[in-house]
């Protein structure tokens, strides 16, 4: 019986489509079964239980890796080593391809961020703890790729898959296309979710960015005299990042005044509007006009005469994220800068 090995195939996604191309090319012209599981998101559990099907099930497990450490899981762990993780824990032997440092590679496609980098050296590190190969092209990798598996294939034989009808009936047969054709329509959904995903992530950070590179200017008043009041300047985000815990549920223009002024004056601000009812208008409708805020559709008295305003969707995803990613890109919290006005 011709025993046929399923490979699977695992690196990050944009940077070596090339390279992964090449593997698959590989493992086919050597006639057995390739199985490449990196457009599927690892942060859903039920997504990762078929990840964890395929890695399990296959006989081999090859790793390809550049220059870019890859999109994480909420584990803060890129989606590649625990995959690779995964198939060292269940013993299947692992084949670890690492970019040569020296060779040529594209600028756009090598990770700039030092906590990314860091990441990438661990993961690395951690690879070469087992014999690995350096690659420099993707046709060197072809060949190499090839050279390895004919070895382990060799030392260290495997279980394997044989034709259906040389040891078994129909029946099977029948399965094995139902796994496959499911295989394939589930790779194509969860490649879709994943790119939205990752746009969805962009969007947020884009949004971060624009909020703070705008500043908005307004008096607060701690009397009823306008004269008295105190000029401040805010960046969109320092503001938003003030208010919007208080916006999860549900908050009134007058509410988001008076947030802002706490956070400013503390407890001695003027009770009936602290900010002027235009400045306070003017701020919401930039943060409508960003889609982070939106009109609450919660029902209230008629003879309520406040305007509710809630977080959208993407609102609570900033309020979520927008900590991270000033920490990650150096931007200063709203916290920094009042300690460095109280020094």
């Amino acid at each position: 019986m011709e025993k046929k090995y399923q490979i699977f195939i695992s690196s990050t996604y944009e940077d070596l489509k090339d390279e992964r191309e090449q593997a698959i090319k590989a493992v086919l012209e050597m006639g057995h079964i390739p199985v490449g599981m990196e457009m599927f998101s690892a942060g859903d559990e039920e997504q990762w239980k078929l990840i964890a099907r395929q890695i399990e099930a296959s006989d081999y497990y090859v790793l390809i890796i550049g220059h870019r450490y890859g999109s994480e899981t909420s584990e803060e762990i890129s989606y590649t080593e625990k995959e690779y993780d995964y198939a060292t824990q269940m013993c299947v032997p692992t084949l670890g391809f690492i970019i040569d440092e020296g060779a040529s590679w594209p600028a756009n496609r090598v990770d700039k961020e030092q906590k990314k980098k860091k990441k990438l050296d661990r993961f690395k590190s951690k690879v070469k703890s087992k014999l690995v190969q350096f690659w420099s092209t993707k046709d060197e990798l072809h060949g190499k790729i090839s050279i390895s598996l004919i070895k382990s294939m060799s030392t260290n034989p495997r279980i394997g898959w044989v034709r259906s009808n040389e040891v078994v009936g129909a029946d099977v047969t029948k399965e094995l296309t139902r796994l496959s054709t499911e295989n394939a329509e589930l790779r194509e959904t969860i490649g879709k979710l994943q790119t939205v995903k990752e746009e969805q992530a962009d969007e947020v950070r884009n949004v971060v960015h624009i909020m703070n590179e705008n500043s908005r200017s307004f008096r607060v008043r701690e009397t009823g005299r306008w004269e008295d009041a105190d000029e401040y300047e805010e960046t969109l985000l320092e503001i938003f990042m003030v208010i919007a815990p208080y916006l999860i549920d549900e908050n009134s223009s007058f509410e988001i005044a008076k947030n802002i002024a706490f956070d400013l004056v503390g407890s001695g601000y003027y009770k009936n509007w602290p900010i002027g009812t235009n400045r306070i208008s003017g701020i919401v409708t930039d943060f409508v006009a960003l889609d982070v805020l939106e009109p609450s559709k919660k029902k209230h008295s008629v003879h309520d005469e406040n305007t509710y305003w809630s977080l959208t969707k993407l609102g609570k995803q900033v309020l979520k994220r927008a900590r991270r990613i000033q920490l990650e890109e150096g931007i200063q919290t709203h916290e920094e800068k009042k300690d460095e006005v109280d020094s």
